[in-house]
């Protein structure tokens, strides 16, 4: 595949660093103002680094668009007349709706939207997809790049700003929990590495838990709790607190405010 990523901030490096493990890419264009910053990616022939992003569309058939939100309509705008109905344009725009880039660039054009999270740079990203009428014959290709990089779903774009809280930004929401789990076990006698290796693998052990099994969270609490036990006395003392609704809360309010994004 020869894939381009237009603005190689965070997102994108996470993308590219992904797309290199994968070994499925012909080329890699990767764009960004300064590529002082992308010097490290070089790998053969394979990655080209440059600043101009007409150069990276037209030597390219999937062009995932990873620019900040306020920078998009400009980046479309100035190389619309390099890309063609042969591009599958994937954005990972937070709160950029299908309709609004077919505004600048016009409705004959495959796009898709995908919400990675920066777990992509693992192969473990969740990552969710959804496109005009255009390309739905291409969502298979996108699934074909993202599941090599993670697990997929594909979903109506109305739930895509939900997704952002879920899967993106939830991303930090897990990092927290992980964070609070390690301050407790150096609270309990670890020392700082011993407790966050605890956490991380703690919490990587209930998840893989819940993939293969396919129970619901609480059976596997079951499993775990056991009458007048120290489990279900941490666990209760922790909804107390409001672990559960904050956790929920967080989220919502977390939705709020991507909704207000949109509208800008």
């Amino acid at each position: 595949m020869n894939i381009a990523i237009i603005g190689v901030g965070n997102l994108g490096l996470s993308i590219a660093k992904g797309l290199l493990s994968s070994n499925m890419i012909t080329s890699l264009y990767l764009t960004k103002r300064n590529i002082n910053r992308l010097e490290g990616l070089k790998s053969g022939k394979k990655v080209i680094i440059t600043s101009d992003n007409g150069l990276a569309i037209k030597n390219s058939d999937i062009i995932i668009f990873a620019v900040q939100p306020n920078h998009l309509t400009a980046v479309l705008g100035k190389n619309r007349e390099f890309i063609t109905t042969k591009h599958t344009l994937i954005s990972t725009i937070t709160g950029f709706s299908i309709e609004k880039i077919e505004t600048i660039i016009g409705d004959r054009f495959s796009i898709i939207r995908a919400m990675p999270n920066t777990a992509i740079a693992v192969g473990a990203s969740m990552t969710c997809l959804c496109s005009n009428n255009k390309a739905l014959l291409k969502l298979n290709q996108a699934r074909k790049i993202f599941d090599t990089l993670g697990t997929t779903l594909v979903i109506p774009e109305k739930q895509m700003q939900a997704a952002t809280v879920i899967c993106a930004s939830g991303i930090a929401f897990w990092m927290r929990l992980i964070r609070a789990s390690t301050q407790a076990a150096i609270q309990l006698g670890f020392d700082a590495g011993e407790a966050q290796t605890l956490a991380m693998h703690t919490c990587e052990g209930a998840a893989k838990l819940l993939i293969a099994s396919g129970n619901h969270p609480e059976q596997e609490i079951d499993r775990v709790t056991t009458p007048k036990g120290c489990t279900i006395e941490g666990l209760n003392e922790m909804e107390h607190k409001g672990l559960s609704s904050s956790l929920i809360q967080g989220m919502v309010t977390s939705f709020k405010k991507i909704n207000e994004i949109k509208e800008l």
